[in-house]
Order: C-alpha cells, then sequence, then structure tokens
C-alpha cells in the first residue's frame, strides 16, 4: 500500500507544474471579485474542482443567483460521471467510504495518471489516493499563496497563467495519442468542442464533446475488436 501510494505521489510530482499558476490564480481571482481569503481557501479546500472554481467566482463577483450557479458548475463538472464510469470496474469492490473518498479526490490530471497505471500495470487505490492528495495539497497551497498576493496582482489573467492548466493537459494528452482511434477520437473532440464554443450558450460544449468523443471512441473499438 505504501510503495504504491509513494508512486502515486512520485508520479505526480512533474505534473505539479501546471496545476501551481493554476492554484495561484484562482486565490488571486477570490480576492479580486470581492471574497474574504477565508472564503477562497475555503472553497479550494471543499470544492477542489479549478475549472468550476473560476467560474463560480466570476458569476459570484456579477452577482449571479446561487442557483444559477450551482447549476452552472454541475454542467461544468458532468464530465466527472464519464471519468467515474471508467474506473467503477475497479473501485466498486472497495468499500464505500474508501470510493467516496477516492471519487473527492478525483480531477482530470489524476484521472490521467490512474488510468496509465490501469494500462501499464494494474489499478491500485494506493496508487490513486496518492495521486488525489499530492494534487489536493498544492491546490489548497497554492491557493492561499495566490490569496495573500491578491491585493498586488490585479488582474491575474493578465499574466497569462490561465494557459498554464491547457498547456498541462495537451501534455498529458499527446503520449496517449499512440494509434489511429485515438487520434480521431481527439480530432472529433476538438473540432466539437471549438464549434461548441463558438455557437453553444455557457459551458454545454463540454459536455457535448465529451459526449462526442465517447460515443466515437466506443464506435471505434467496437470495429476494432469486430476485425481482430
Amino acid at each position: 500500500m505504501m510503495v504504491e501510494f509513494q508512486s502515486g505521489v512520485r508520479d505526480g510530482l512533474p505534473v505539479l507544474v501546471g496545476v501551481v499558476p493554476f492554484g495561484l490564480a484562482c486565490g488571486i481571482m477570490g480576492i479580486t471579485v470581492g471574497m474574504t481569503p477565508l472564503e477562497t481557501v475555503l472553497m479550494s479546500v471543499l470544492v477542489f474542482a479549478g475549472a468550476s472554481q473560476f467560474v463560480a467566482m466570476t458569476m459570484l463577483g456579477a452577482g449571479a443567483a446561487g442557483g444559477l450557479i450551482v447549476l452552472t458548475t454541475l454542467l461544468i463538472n458532468l464530465r466527472h460521471l464519464l471519468m467515474g464510469a471508467s474506473l467503477a470496474p475497479h473501485m466498486n469492490r472497495l468499500p464505500v467510504p474508501v470510493q467516496a473518498l477516492l471519487a473527492f479526490g478525483m480531477v482530470d490530471e489524476t484521472y490521467a495518471l490512474t488510468m496509465d497505471r490501469v494500462r501499464q500495470n494494474r489499478y491500485h487505490p494506493g496508487y490513486q489516493l496518492g495521486c488525489n492528495l499530492s494534487f489536493y495539497l498544492a491546490w489548497i497551497a497554492s491557493t492561499t499563496v495566490g490569496v495573500c498576493l491578491g491585493e498586488r496582482i490585479a488582474d491575474p489573467l493578465a499574466w497569462g497563467l490561465d494557459f498554464a492548466m491547457p498547456a498541462m493537459f495537451l501534455a498529458l494528452l499527446m503520449p496517449r495519442l499512440a494509434d489511429k482511434t485515438g487520434a480521431l477520437v481527439c480530432a472529433l473532440a476538438a473540432v466539437v468542442s471549438v464549434a461548441g464554443a463558438m455557437y453553444l450558450p455557457g459551458k454545454w460544449y463540454i459536455i457535448i464533446a465529451s459526449l462526442a468523443a465517447s460515443v466515437a471512441g466506443g464506435l471505434l473499438e467496437g470495429e476494432n475488436n469486430a476485425a481482430q
């Protein structure tokens, strides 16, 4: 258990380079929109969802209603249903409290690292916990530092900190495009998400692109299995 936990922490360290700037920007953004330092840090402690936190902060600063904020962040995080479904065969045998703990700490980066481990070796909850905990602590710490910097940096996006997360996701994605199916699914998701962002309101393009990629991937994998 401890060896797997340490492996999860070790494998997560290089990816944290892209998370820390995003956490700093999150802390700064919270102060910028009028949240207190405690509220900003507690959001990272209790929510632990970068994109949703940014959207919620922006909407809070604009005076949006609480129900609308909840609905919007729910839509953004619906992709976690797909991630959870792919891990369910491995996690269903675990006790429910352990499943809940691991599910809370699952974000895009820890999911990618965990699935890499599944493909290379096997699933182990200790490895997933190591990934989750390293990212969770780094997110809280970087948010706290960002709060301290909030009064000194009025516009965090002007520093380009918002590009750190997309760059990190690209770094996680590219090594996984090892076959024709992966490349086609990635291209489809890119086209659908860009078109959706241009022509659809809100964050629906995230859900639509995820569903389109999932359906296409399933169909292509089915054809490949049938041809073998």
